[in-house]
């Protein structure tokens, strides 16, 4: 089964993409899907290879170009806000890569 590159994206890469990726992880843990997580910072995440992001309000302009899904998570700590939002997107990305 194919797994879903997702990235968290903040600022610098380090804090919120940090806090945002346990969650995003322990969501995924809960529901027993399967993606490779990591974190890029604003300047690099253009570059990297991805499937999918989830970011910030203020970060998403950064990727209005995309055609790859962007979920914007206003608080990185809430499993509820990365269930509603997240959770969706991520099941229908790995129908699509797993079909």
């Amino acid at each position: 089964m194919k797994k879903p590159r997702v990235m968290m994206v903040c600022g610098f890469g380090l804090g919120s993409s940090m806090i945002l990726k346990i969650t995003v992880d322990g969501v995924l843990k809960e529901h027993g899907l399967g993606a490779e997580t990591f974190c890029a910072d604003a300047t690099t995440a253009s570059g990297e290879s991805y499937d999918m992001i989830f970011t910030s309000k203020e970060m998403a302009n950064l990727f209005k170009n995309t055609t790859k899904p962007v979920v914007v998570i206003e608080n990185f700590l809430s499993k509820q806000e990365v269930l509603d939002k997240g959770l969706p997107v991520l099941r229908k990305l790995i129908e699509e890569l797993n079909p």
